[in-house]
């Protein structure tokens, strides 16, 4: 890239700061044990393969990023600040928050495009990839217009338990987790029992990693999260832990959510009220509950899918990451 023109060597260090700098790792782990738990043998081309998904998920985060207005992300500043502030100090013509938008939408755009290369390139065979390449493409409409939806919910105000279970079901539980395994499944070409095993352990665990990361977007540390705190109160989010807010708080404690949830401006005693209405009427235990029973109902699911032992246990162990996490 960088050879087109010096002009682009900032945006090369960019995406290689973000796409290699943090992140979880999640979805691709997911894609790989699901294909080992098939009966896959460890190869490059697997994992070259399955890495496509974490160019999907830098595309998502980078775009998440601009449509809430993120300050930060890991820490650091989200990719529309970076190329606003490099705008500044250039002292160059124009907005520089202008700017920094569309620098961010062309880096998602360009992760995205660079993910469909991986895939193409990983390495495998062309009767594989004929398996696999469905289920990429379908994740990443699920995800796109669960992001959507997610979007169109903080603008109509909805707080019905069906929309934000909805919403976590098309941005987390199929994108994070359903979708990857069922992805190193088709490339390992498992069997109907082992693809209905992973679809039930991943829609249950994938929506618990969606609770636990509502959480955190109200309740998490910043020094932990690398993001604001109440970051998700300021942008509106009508996910499970504010439906339920609104299924139990008082008269007065819905008001106030009704009025200050989705304020930008929200201060940090205003992030505090919140959270005290949220925890004193329950919604903060009931979430918890939530998480602890979709869990179990993942874990279920496992101990009857006929993976493979070393697969079993890596798929517990990511069950206890994706929801008992602090990030």
């Amino acid at each position: 890239m960088v050879a087109v023109d010096d002009a682009l060597l900032p945006v090369a260090d960019a995406l290689d700061d973000f796409v290699l700098g943090g992140g979880k790792r999640l979805r691709p782990a997911f894609a790989y044990w699901g294909y080992r738990g098939a009966g896959g043998i460890d190869s490059d081309q697997v994992v070259a393969t399955v890495a496509a998904l974490e160019l999907v998920q830098a595309s998502a985060l980078i775009h998440d990023d601009l449509m809430d207005r993120s300050d930060t992300r890991r820490g650091e500043p989200a990719a529309h600040r970076r190329f606003a502030a490099r705008h500044r100090e250039a002292g160059w013509r124009g907005d520089p928050d202008s700017f920094g938008d569309s620098a961010a939408i062309l880096l998602g755009d360009l992760c995205l495009v660079w993910s469909d290369e991986l895939l193409q390139t990983g390495g495998l065979p062309p009767e594989t990839l004929a398996r696999a390449r469905p289920v990429f493409d379908e994740m990443r409409t699920e995800v796109t217009v669960g992001q959507y939806l997610d979007v169109l919910t903080q603008a109509t105000g909805d707080t019905s338990f069906e929309r934000a279970s909805k919403v976590a079901r098309l941005k987390a539980a199929k994108y994070t987790v359903e979708r990857p395994l069922l992805l190193g499944a088709a490339i390992a070409d498992a069997p109907s029992p082992i693809l209905a095993g992973y679809s039930a352990y991943g829609l249950a665990i994938g929506e618990a990693f969606q609770l636990r990361d509502d959480l955190l977007g109200v309740f998490g540390d910043p020094a932990v999260t690398g993001k604001p705190a109440g970051d998700d109160l300021r942008e509106g989010k009508r996910t499970y832990l504010i439906a339920a807010a609104f299924d139990t708080a008082g008269p007065h404690e819905r008001t106030v959510l009704a009025t200050r949830l989705g304020d930008p401006t929200l201060d940090t005693a205003g992030v505090a009220e919140l959270r005290e209405i949220i925890t004193g009427c329950g919604a903060l235990d009931r979430t918890e509950r939530r998480i602890a029973e979709l869990t179990a109902e993942a874990l279920e699911a496992l101990s009857s899918t006929p993976v493979t032992p070393e697969a079993h246990e890596a798929l517990l162990a990511l069950a206890a990451a994706a929801t008992a996490r602090t990030v």
